[in-house]
């Protein structure tokens, strides 16, 4: 996408600390998968780190645990109805889920974990190690970023202008039922 640009990783953890659902890509055995996730937050600054909730039943978990990688795509307005389609359905039950929910990515170049096109950013995710400990009784991934991306017309400078932007450019947050609110206002302190 020609509006993505290069993100320093010192400003990573940037990507998410808004809140957005994201899109969480996997890829193993010619097998890849995006599945939407609310549950997702960054943990540190250098090296960047996030954490994302990924039930141990579905397939996304599966190729996370057997390729030790992910993505993780910030997803917008625009992609409300692929959000809620990939995470409505199941890639165990639907090996064309992509397909189905009109879904285009290409491999990232670092770890080939998908990046959904058109979302508003990317990165790419190694597990760490620590998340052995945790992974099982609670089903949180912890991965440390290795690349980053976001759209130039909502983010630069280190930081989300959706102020600037187009609604459909505003990222999704979904507030349960399948209900999505779109990032508000900007609103200056100090």
């Amino acid at each position: 996408m020609a509006t993505m640009q290069a993100v320093p990783l010192d400003k990573a953890s940037r990507l998410l600390n808004h809140g957005p659902t994201v899109l969480v890509g996997s890829a193993h055995g010619g097998r890849v998968n995006v599945m939407a996730a609310a549950w997702a937050m960054p943990l540190d600054f250098t090296p960047p780190k996030v954490a994302v909730v990924i039930d141990k039943g579905t397939l996304t978990r599966k190729l996370v645990d057997a390729s030790g990688v992910l993505s993780v795509c910030v997803p917008c307005v625009a992609q409300a109805g692929l959000t809620r389609a990939v995470g409505s359905e199941s890639g165990k039950d639907h090996p064309d889920k992509l397909q189905r929910c009109g879904v285009s990515c290409e491999p990232g170049p670092l770890t080939g974990s998908p990046m959904v096109q058109g979302a508003i950013a990317w990165m790419e995710c190694r597990v760490l190690p620590a998340t052995a400990h945790v992974a099982g009784p609670h089903d949180l991934i912890l991965a440390e970023v290795v690349s980053a991306w976001a759209d130039g017309r909502v983010f630069s400078g280190g930081r989300w202008h959706f102020e600037d932007a187009p609604d459909e450019l505003r990222s999704l947050h979904h507030v349960a039922g399948g209900m999505f609110y779109a990032v508000g206002s900007a609103i200056m302190s100090g």
